[in-house]
């Protein structure tokens, strides 16, 4: 008896040891996660709900944010004011109302012109002649062609450099995407105004300034520098945590007060600064885009036949994209790539296959095929209903507004739930950059 004790006493004791090892990961996931609330909080006031959904996977948020960060305001060949209206031009493409507002509202703190958000038609020659390849880089990417890119290039008063295009592009494939997970997380809405410091600039920092070790960010934000013991770190992340919500509830107050400002009188001067406050969250969609009729069609039912089937064999992420769009455009290849490893890494229940057959089915949508994948498999693994879904999600995300079926969520957890519209996200990221570097390399080596 005593034998047959000692023989189970064991692996009861290092089951116990994992159970707390799981446990511990956990704990330090939901800090994690907790910290990226606080940390958005203090930036604007409130917790977005994209934000909020995407930080129930950190590691893939912090990528994101790092990505998105370096896009926006890191050193580029665009202006400030170019990005964001390039942004705003990209997200009208889908009527995502949240991201149009939300980057209208940057555009007019960096400095932009206010005039330009009354519609397309009164942007610089220039971004309006990107409203072509946004039109098909959004709904029917596999338009793009070496034409597109001859024609922005090619000399003149308003052509564009090379640099210039391929940040564009990015941007443009960038905020597409970011549209799908808006739309499929049902966090369409306005955002609301973000508070003004003094100068004129939001206050705080940018979301990833933290991780991308911003000289900029506050000194009671800063995470601790040099190797400290579990212990220090636990401390410090509570004393960081204590200081965030002393930001949080200041800034509470503050919208208080201008909650009371708007039920007091106004000089002519207060209103025109709401004015200017309230326009960047009323800008309509439909004024920075053209022909509205022209949405995504199925690639697999076109009627022409001199569009062929993308072939990963001949152009892939990892032997051609990365190492071009990584010269054009310094270290994006880098954290794109971090993206796409980030995403498709992320723990799941159900296994890798799902992930590479939702993964395959976006792309087979949009025209993209593996030659050494069994499409057999996507009908397999993934049920009639979430088909239709990640087909509204990826190809016409401004429908999913009205559901037209009801999705088979019971069978997957809220994170999990997430993760399909994460890879969904990436995936038609990925797609779009395929078709646009392909063409680029198309017209360099023409």
């Amino acid at each position: 008896m005593i034998i047959c004790t000692k023989k189970m006493d064991y692996p009861l004791g290092h089951q116990c040891q994992r159970v707390q090892k799981q446990v511990l990961k956990v704990n330090v996931e939901k800090e994690r996660a907790s910290l990226l609330y606080m940390k958005a909080l203090a930036n604007r006031g409130s917790v977005d709900a994209v934000w909020q959904q995407m930080a129930s996977h950190p590691q893939y948020l912090e990528s994101f944010l790092r990505t998105q960060h370096y896009i926006l305001h890191m050193d580029g060949p665009l202006p400030l004011q170019y990005r964001h209206y390039i942004a705003i031009m990209a997200a009208a493409r889908h009527h995502c109302s949240y991201l149009v507002s939300l980057h209208s509202a940057q555009f007019l703190r960096v400095g932009g012109d206010p005039q330009w958000l009354q519609g397309l038609e009164a942007a610089p020659p220039r971004l309006r002649h990107l409203d072509h390849i946004n039109k098909v880089l959004a709904h029917q990417p596999w338009l793009t062609s070496c034409s597109h890119i001859q024609a922005l290039l090619k000399p003149g008063e308003q052509c564009w450099s090379l640099a210039e295009l391929v940040q564009a592009v990015v941007l443009l494939a960038h905020c597409h995407a970011l549209c799908s997970f808006v739309f499929g997380s049902g966090s369409d809405v306005d955002p609301a105004p973000l508070p003004r410091g003094s100068n004129g600039t939001p206050p705080g920092y940018c979301l990833s300034d933290a991780a991308n070790g911003n000289a900029n960010v506050p000194a009671s934000l800063t995470p601790p520098s040099g190797q400290v013991t579990r212990r220090r770190q636990s401390l410090d992340s509570s004393s960081e945590m204590l200081g965030l919500k002393e930001k949080i509830q200041k800034s509470q107050e503050e919208k208080e007060r201008r909650e009371e400002r708007l039920m007091q009188p106004q000089t002519p001067q207060q209103a025109d600064m709401e004015e200017e406050e309230e326009l960047s969250c009323s800008a309509d969609p439909s004024r920075f885009i053209t022909d509205p009729d022209f949405g995504y069609q199925e690639f697999a039912r076109r009627e022409e036949d001199h569009f062929q089937v993308f072939r990963v064999q001949d152009y892939s992420w990892e032997d051609h994209g990365f190492s071009l769009v990584n010269r054009l455009y310094s270290d994006i290849g880098h954290l794109l790539d971090d993206r796409f490893r980030s995403v498709t890494t992320l723990p799941s229940s159900h296994g890798p296959d799902l992930k590479r057959a939702i993964w395959n089915y976006i792309h087979c949508m949009l025209g993209i095929r593996y030659d050494d994948y069994d499409y057999g498999e996507v009908n397999h693994l993934l049920a009639r209903e979430l088909k239709l879904y990640i087909k509204a999600v990826a190809c016409c995300p401004d429908a999913t507004k009205s559901p037209l079926c009801p999705l088979p969520w019971a069978m997957l957890k809220p994170s999990e739930r997430i993760h399909v519209n994460l890879l969904i996200m990436e995936a038609r990221l990925q797609a779009e950059l395929l078709y646009a570097l392909r063409a680029i390399t198309q017209y360099m080596i023409a």
